[in-house]
């Protein structure tokens, strides 16, 4: 276990690291307009994090212990499906919401 001491200063130590690491895009290039050769590049952020995020949670899930899940992968289908026809705030709504329905019913 690590002693108190060393947790806090890690602590502390991680939380200003955070912190500058936020700072040197929002507070310095807050103000700024940016080249639009960059903002074309920002746009593909959320479509590419997105995905990067959910994939390791579907294909292997901690709470099946890594083994596939029937009610996970319809559940992604369904959010992927909202997503490209509506909004990507409706794939998560539709996502959560059938996952919980799919759980549920026991697939």
């Amino acid at each position: 276990m690590i002693e108190d001491q060393a947790f806090w200063t890690l602590t502390v130590l991680l939380g200003i690291g955070t912190y500058l690491i936020r700072f040197s895009f929002l507070g310095a290039m807050g103000g700024r307009r940016l080249h639009p050769w960059v903002m074309a590049h920002l746009r593909y952020v959320g479509a590419a994090i997105f995905p990067a995020m959910i994939t390791p949670l579907v294909l292997w899930p901690a709470a099946t212990d890594g083994a596939l899940d029937a009610a996970r992968l319809l559940a992604a289908a369904t959010a992927f499906y909202v997503g490209m026809r509506y909004s990507v705030m409706g794939a998560i709504i539709a996502g959560m919401g059938s996952l919980y329905v799919f759980q549920a019913v026991g697939l």
